[in-house]
């Protein structure tokens, strides 16, 4: 306990150290957290336990009430620290099944480091993150090359975002590459505008960013008098630059991560047009572990149906016979034959899954073009699945 006599530094060191017993006490739950998905796993138990997780977060909010602490926000806490508990579950699972991959300690991103990219691929890994090396390509094909080539273990890429919808490119690369996908991440994106530590806001003159960043905050910019702005490689690489050029006119949009790393303040946050903000990433690697019964699982695949009438809704009722629910349908244009649809679609459930197998095995007797991309645990969606917390264990 602080008391009258101690000075300001003292009492600081008092917080440190608590912080990192906080920090240590996380670290005991994570390992307790090893043993519950060990058991699961042995169990053949699902890996998430609604019932389970809502008297976790009924448990702490009655014990932040007992102690007089806000009982929401320890509610949001403990959201986060049970999202973390179930990306470490998943990695205890899903752990000794990339064996035959090369650098797994190394994962392919583009951007520079803070991008959203990296710190999508920082999420993905959780725990694991600290014994990753962090590779930054200035291409999706450069991230796929280094995986191909052996030089990384896996590559994180975006895929969709909820305001600027897919991302072509990425569907591109999928389709001709041998690599699978073996993971997905959900990240928010919260734009904030950041500037040299003093800077003011009204005096702020030019702004550097992503294009698609600065066409998201576009509502935003307008309410700032006389400032243009300038694209950027990514919106690491524009706060990096911010931080360079060391002029107090001179603002970046990116996280505030980003802003954190470059010694820069914080402006202005949740700056997009769209709240709802959020990019949906894949991770890809050279090898395919199977998905644990446990974890929820999707199946991605690519595919050109017949040229006849009705063969798109045929290949749909091959996954209707079976009860499998289709989570996305994306077409792209075939390349060099006009009018002519190439189809994405995401499934529940994983090829281990004898139902997702039979409708996998016949629309690929079916189709004149037929890949499937990967099976893999679902992320998507998880974030309102935490309503009720996730696996608490």
């Amino acid at each position: 306990m602080a008391n009258d006599g101690e000075s300001l530094k003292e009492v600081r060191e008092k917080l440190a150290e608590l912080d990192r017993e906080l920090v240590r006490l996380l670290g005991k739950r994570l390992r307790l957290v090893e043993q519950v998905a060990l058991r699961k796993a042995h169990e053949l138990a699902a890996l998430r336990d609604p019932q389970r997780e809502r008297e976790v977060l009924f448990a702490v909010e009655a014990a932040a009430r007992e102690e007089r602490v806000d009982a929401w926000a320890v509610r949001q806490i403990f959201r986060e620290i049970l999202a973390m508990s179930v990306r470490f579950q998943e990695r205890v699972l899903l752990s000794g099944g990339g064996k035959g991959g090369k650098n797994l300690h190394r994962c392919a991103f583009q951007g520079s480091p803070w991008a959203y990219s990296h710190l999508a691929a920082q999420k993905y890994f959780g725990a694991q993150a600290c014994h990753m090396e962090f590779l930054g390509f200035p291409t999706f094909a450069a991230c796929v090359a280094a995986v191909e080539t052996g030089e990384a273990g896996w590559a994180v890429l975006p895929i969709e975002n909820t305001t600027a919808g897919s991302i072509n490119e990425t569907y591109d690369l999928l389709r001709h590459t041998e690599l699978r996908i073996v993971g997905e991440e959900v990240l928010e994106v919260n734009h904030c505008l950041l500037g040299l530590p003093g800077a003011a806001l009204t005096g702020i003159r030019k702004v550097l960013s992503h294009p698609q960043a600065l066409a998201q905050c576009r509502g935003f910019l307008g309410t700032l008098p006389g400032v243009s702005v300038e694209a950027f490689v990514d919106t690491a690489e524009a706060a990096l630059e911010v931080s360079r050029r060391q002029d107090p006119a001179l603002a970046a949009i990116a996280s505030r991560e980003a802003g954190e790393a470059f010694g820069l303040q914080v402006l202005a946050q949740g700056i997009a047009d769209q709240p709802e903000n959020r990019t949906r990433f894949v991770v890809v690697a050279a090898f395919a572990p199977p998905v644990p019964a446990s974890l929820k699982a999707k199946t991605s695949l690519v595919l050109t149906t017949p040229h006849r009438q009705g063969a798109l809704a045929s290949c749909l009722e091959v996954l209707a016979r079976r009860g499998i629910n289709l989570t996305k349908l994306e077409s792209r244009p075939v390349p060099n034959r006009p009018w002519e649809y190439m189809f994405y679609l995401d499934l529940e459930g994983s090829v281990t899954d004898p139902a997702v197998a039979e409708a996998v095995a016949t629309l690929e007797a079916m189709c004149p073009f037929f890949k499937l991309l990967g099976s893999y645990p679902a992320r998507t969606g998880l974030s309102r699945d935490l309503d009720s917390g996730a696996g608490a264990g």
